[in-house]
This record gives C-alpha cells, structure tokens and sequence, in this order.
C-alpha cells in the first residue's frame, strides 16, 4: 500500500505540474487532426472482407474461379520460323455472374506492326544505342508479327463474331453464359516467330552459326484471361512489361516439328516411345532412378550430328496437363537433354535441362543440379512440388518462367571458358526461374497488376534457395564461401531506397508504371520479407505464415490483401505498420542515436523538482520519499553525489527493507550506471532499433526494442539503461538488418567519416 500511495502522489504532482505549467504560459490551441499515426491499422487500404475473401486471408465459403480446357494442335514450320494452331477452348462459367462476352488475350500482338506499344515510353535522344533497338526505334522494323486469325467458330462450326483490340479479343456468344454451364469454341490461328535475341522478347527463336534455331515458344496461342469476384474481367492490355492473369484448366496439345528434333514442355509425354529412340529409352529409364547427377538423354556429340541434317519428315509430340495456368515447350535438332530424380514428399519428380553445345561445360555441370534444388527449397517453404517434372531450357538472353519450363540465360565464352558471375549468374536464374513454378504458376497471382506478389514472394524464396544450394551441392560453392546472393539482405536495398524520390514508386503500383523495376519488383519487396523473417517476427512465425499462405492460395488466385491478412492470422504479430511503410510508400530507414545522457541517482532533491515546487509554493515535506535522478551535466550535480553503489540512497534502501523480503534481496540487480539513451528516426519507416552496448571490460550486450516502441513518438525516443558496467559505446543496427540509409548517425561516441579520398589513400596504403 506504502508503494501504490507514493506512486499515486508523485503521479498527482506532475499531473498538476503540467496543468500550472499550461495554465502560465497559455499557448495557443493547435487544430483538431486526423489519425495519421504509422501503426493505424489499415481499414482504409483494405476492402471489407466477404464471402469470398476471408478477413483472415483465407479463400472464403463461396470463393470461385473459372476453368479454361485446351485442346490444341500445333505445327511448327522451321524453314519458315512460322507457328500455327487450332485449338477448342471449353470454358466453364464457375461464377455467380451471367456472362455476355468471353475475354482472350493476344499476346503475339504486341509485335505487330501497329502495335501501341513503342508509342506510350517518352524518350529523349540517348548517346548511345543498342543496333538492334536504333533499327526498331527509327528505322521500322521488318519484322511482321502478331496474331492472324483465320477464324472463330463455335462447337457446332458456326463462325462467332469477334474484336480485336490491340492484345485482347473479345469473343460473342450466341446468348449468355449462365453460372455452371460451359461454352466451347475454336480458333485458328498463325503468327511469325521473332528472334528473341534480336529484341529480347519472352520467347522465339534463337538462329545458331550452323544456320539451325533454337526455340522457347510460350504465349503462342490466344488465352483466356481471368475472370474473378475483385474486378470481373482481367482484359488488362499487354504492353510488354506486365506478365499475365490465366485460368487453371487442362491442355492436350500435339506439337509437329521436324522429326530430327528434341522437344519438351509443359505436362506428361503421352508418346514417349514413338518420339524416343531405344537409346533414349534406356537412358530415360536410368535417369528415374539417378538421385544423385544427371543422366544424359542425348548427348553432345548426338546433339552435334543432328545439326548437320535438317529433315523434311516430321514428327508429333503428344503433351498432357492437368490443372496448369499455361502451357509452353522449346525445340532445336541442336539441344544436348539430360534428366535427374529428386524425392519432393513421398514421390519423385524429374529435374530436367535442355541445351545446346554452346552452352557446355557450365549446363552440364549444374543446371539440372540447380533445379533439383529449387524444387527441394521451395517446396520446404511452401508445398511440396505438385508436377512429375521441371524443365529448365538455356536460351541466350533470356529468364522467363512457364509452368514445368523455364528459359535461362548463361553461358560460356567460345573456348568454354566462364567466370564465378557468369556461373552463379547462370545458377540464380534457374532457381528463380524454377522458383516461379510456386509463384504464380501454382500461387497464381495476378502479374498483370501486381508484380510483386510472384517476382517479389519469389525472389525472396530465391534467396532462400540460393543459401541452401551450397548445402544440397557443397562441391558447388568455394570453401568456406556463402552463395553470393544479389538480392535479399537488407544492405543490399539501401542505394535503391536512398536513391530520388522522383523516380520511385510504392511497391503497390502497377508493374508497367514503375521507374526502376528491378528493385521496386523484384528487391525491395524481397528484401522486406527478409527482415520480416530475420528480424521483425523470427524465422519460426515468418516460415509457418508464409507456408500458410502458399498452401492456402495453391491452384487459386489470392490479392494482396489475401497475403497480408494470412501473415497477420497465421503468426499473431500486427504488421500493419510494416505493410503500410514498406509496401505502400517509399519511406526508407534511418535510425540512429541522437544523444546519451549520464546519470546518477541520490536522496538529495534535485534542481528540476525542487523549481517546481517552488513554483507551487510546496514543500518538501508535501512529498512521499522520493529516489532523484541528477545528470552529470546538471548545475546542482555534486562530487558526493558519485557512488559506486545505491547503498546511499537511503529512500532506495527504506523501500527495498520496507517492501523486499530478505530472501529476495540477493535477487535484485546493484545498478552502478544510468543513461538516458534518445534514439531518433530521421527516416519515414519504423523499424526495431536493435542496439549494441559495449562495456569498459570489452564486453557487449545486444537488445531489440520492437517497432512499436515508435508508436506514440515518431520523432525520437528515449530509453534509460540501468547498468552495472559503464557503457562505452553503442551501436544500432550493428549487422545492417533494416536497410539503414544512413549509417553516420548509428553510433555513440559519433564516428568521424571518412571522406572518399581519404578512404582511397587508406586503401592504398594498405597494398
């Protein structure tokens, strides 16, 4: 009771204090104000849950989504470089909604030569050029791309009326297409394959110095866009950039090439025996059972005799999918094919690479290793990996992803020679690449709009992926080496985050209306998941949500909203703050100590109560026993003050005889320093302050201060450390875990820095 009345009194004394204090000066009355406090919670950014999408994050009772059957017959002309198809949709209508009119997309369009796309980027004149694009830019390109439909006809062959629009078509129906029921359609088709290594497209062809192709043919056939519960059509054009919204359904797909041809893709080979030799066979069969390296299906020197031919006869390859978003497959005489098992769950899955000579020794050495390892990673953080194969296809120039399929870039200069980057460059695409087979071939978000949730959720897991390669494939890394990963760590954001605001965007912004891609994209959002789960909520919160999501949205078509909601739900930590700095803004970090202040503690009133209570006309007999706090730097700080021990304060030493059991003593903690630590955030983002204390014995002592301690103080804050060792330096974000922008202001005593040169004539001294 003693302790709770002095409390009480001290409470009452500094409340009136601050009433007199208002009460004297009067300063003016400051207006009223909204809640813009950076831990509000986001009602204002999120739209209110429903029976569709849960307020957990969780796909609700009447979530939906629509299927898209395709049965497709494609020749490929080589001589020619021209694709052309025929293929019957069956489309059923899963939602709530009457449907007039179906939405496909049309992606070759975007190279046809009216295309809209060269004309929407404003440019100035550069100072220097790639030929290629100086020929497409002002010159006209002679390339004539771009769907050419021949026709579009129902199931019973009636022709169905159709518009094009840039790269949509928008199909009629005879009459609406009522909840349940299924239309089916068929559309023939042709377009011109372009070289991808000319203008860098997603897929075409590659012209070897032999005079054969090699191609990764994807978005080559009109496709269903998405129709869902948020915005009803997803007819969002194709300017390039953005990627795709699509349907899950099932393919059968007949693909006729060249008989000397080696072909894969998406889904199971239905003609196995047709289109491989005996040889091919064996070695098949081999491969199934090879858990620990490659098996090569055609070799090198078989790749290289069939490049000496190009056969008139041709053969049909026979493909298989089931619930897939897309369908895509590459074909060359000239592909080198090897294949491995790896054990994901309870069965195996083939790792699989395509080749061609020029991309030996460095393809035959670790692709098909690095997809085995992706698949292993990926599936630890996520699901196990659901498809009997992953296809990773080396194509010059190129990192693009497709469900089972993926083309990679990387290869060795003529000689066969190639470099750590050119090799862990090489690695990281296919584990990026194989990675997307989660996101969004699986977790099938929507990249029309939103970018980050399958290149930002998969570049994260990359990083994963990339740490463990080393413990898959040890013979893989240098000694004693981490994988050298280009993108996850927080210090890796900070020249991006730091960079001009004039040329940034929040995460949450369309893909096609970024200004640096790569980082808003790919980087930062990865990089934010990092320190959610190294530094904010801890690997086994951060791992179990972020399995919850991923297992939750399998095969379905999850928002942002959905991602965030799950996070929260499934670990029970408030991020709302996170989400609304990081994601939708473009604050940065930067935390630091801006003051630290020495105290000692006595008996004896000190200057700051004893002018209050002069001002109130108290005494000090008015007061309960109170323990003071006198800084060094304070005008009635007295040498006899200075002790080595709290036995002096005689308040203090009343209380703990008063109120602290003998036995209990011994417990409490002998203080001998006090400082007032004030942190401040110059940044916008808050962040935990992680902090470093560094003692006179050479000792440290590491403590994390949660964001929210920034809750009711944006500005700085304060912390008073009660130490039994003198501190002589602290640290804030000692290992650069929160994408600190500014580093000058982090320590205590201040560190000098080193100007530029200075740093180089160190440097130099250092040789």
């Amino acid at each position: 009771m003693k302790l709770i009345k002095c409390l009480s009194l001290v409470a009452l004394f500094l409340f009136a204090g601050t009433v007199s204090a208002q009460d004297e000066t009067t300063p003016a009355r400051k207006p009223g104000h909204k809640n813009e406090n950076r831990f509000k919670q986001m009602y204002e950014e999120f739209s209110t849950p429903n029976t569709y999408r849960s307020a957990s994050g969780a796909p609700g009772p009447d979530y939906y989504q629509q299927q898209a059957d395709y049965v497709m017959d494609i020749v490929l002309d080589d001589k020619n470089t021209k694709l052309s198809g025929y293929e019957t949709i069956t489309y059923t209508n899963n939602s709530p909604d009457e449907l007039e009119y179906l939405w496909v997309q049309l992606d070759q369009n975007v190279r046809s030569k009216d295309s809209k796309t060269p004309l929407i980027e404003g440019s100035g004149a550069a100072p220097a050029d790639m030929a290629s694009s100086f020929v497409g830019t002002y010159m006209g390109s002679p390339f004539d791309g771009g769907f050419n439909i021949e026709m579009v006809k129902d199931s019973k062959g009636g022709n169905l009326p159709y518009t094009i629009n840039q790269t949509m078509m928008r199909v009629e129906m005879p009459k609406n297409l009522k909840p349940g029921e299924k239309f089916v359609f068929s559309i023939k088709w042709w377009y011109n394959v372009n070289n991808h290594v000319i203008n860098r497209a997603r897929s075409g062809y590659e012209k070897f110095d032999d005079g054969n192709n090699g191609y990764v043919i994807a978005q080559f056939y009109p496709r269903m866009a998405v129709y869902n519960d948020v915005e009803g059509w997803q007819n969002s054009q194709f300017w390039g950039r953005d990627e795709f919204a699509l349907p899950f359904g099932s393919f059968e797909v007949n693909i006729t090439v060249p008989s000397d041809h080696i072909l894969d893709g998406t889904g199971e080979l239905q003609n196995r025996k047709e289109v491989f030799s005996k040889e091919m066979m064996n070695r098949y069969n081999e491969a199934k059972k090879s858990y620990d390296k490659p098996v090569i299906i055609v070799s090198q020197e078989e790749a290289e005799a069939a490049s000496k031919g190009f056969e008139n006869s041709t053969k049909t390859w026979k493909l298989k999918a089931d619930f897939v978003r897309d369908f895509a497959f590459a074909s060359s005489r000239r592909f080198i094919w090897d294949m491995m098992a790896v054990k994901i769950g309870g069965k195996d899955v083939m790792a699989v690479s395509m080749y061609p000579p020029e991309g030996n020794p460095l393809w035959e050495d670790y692709s098909t290793k690095a997809v085995a390892s992706t698949l292993k990673s990926f599936s630890r953080m996520t699901f196990d990996y659901p498809y009997s194969k992953a296809i990773s296809v080396h194509s010059k120039n190129q990192g693009m992803e497709y469900p089972m399929i993926c083309w990679n870039y990387g290869r060795p200069d003529k000689d066969g020679n190639y470099s750590d980057r050119v090799k862990y460059g090489m690695i990281s695409v296919i584990i990026h690449e194989v990675g997307h087979n989660f996101f969004p071939m699986i977790v099938n978000s929507d990249e029309r709009q939103w970018t980050w949730m399958d290149e930002g959720l998969n570049t994260f897991t990359q990083y994963v992926a990339e740490q463990d390669f080393g413990r898959w494939y040890p013979d893989a890394i240098a000694p004693n080496k981490a994988y050298p990963s280009r993108r996850g760590p927080a210090n890796k954001i900070i020249d991006y985050m730091a960079g001009d605001q004039d040329q940034m965007a929040p995460i949450m912004t369309k893909g096609l209306n970024t200004y640096n891609f790569g980082a808003n994209a790919y980087s930062k959002p990865a990089t934010g998941l990092n320190i959610l789960r190294e530094t904010i909520m801890g690997r086994e919160l951060f791992d179990y949500a972020f399995k919850t999501y991923a297992q939750r949205w399998m095969f379905k078509h999850p928002t942002p909203e959905d991602f965030f909601r799950t996070m929260e739900d499934a670990s029970a930590v408030d991020l709302d703050w996170f989400w609304r700095a990081w994601f939708y803004t473009t604050d940065y970090t930067d935390i630091g100590v801006k003051e630290v202040n020495k105290y000692y503690v006595t008996s004896k009133m000190n200057k700051e109560v004893r002018e209050m209570m002069e001002a109130r006309g108290m005494k000090e007999s008015d007061l309960p026993p109170l323990v003071y706090m006198v800084s060094e730097d304070s005008e009635d700080f007295e040498e006899s003050m200075r002790s080595s021990s709290l036995s002096d304060v005689t308040t203090l030493q009343e209380y703990i005889m008063d109120n602290i059991p003998a036995d209990e003593r011994a417990n409490l903690k002998n203080p001998k320093y006090f400082y007032e630590v004030v942190f401040e955030k110059p940044g916008g983002i808050p962040m935990p302050i992680i902090a470093e204390y560094t003692y006179s014995d050479g000792t440290s002592k590491r403590v994390t201060y949660p964001a929210e301690i920034w809750r009711k103080n944006d500005v700085s804050v304060g912390k008073v450390i009660a130490s039994e060792k003198e501190i002589t330096k602290i640290m804030v974000d000692p290992d650069e875990e929160t994408a600190d922008i500014d580093t000058s202001n982090n320590s205590w005593p201040r560190t000098k820095q080193v100007g530029e040169f200075d740093q180089f004539k160190n440097n130099m001294k250092g040789q």
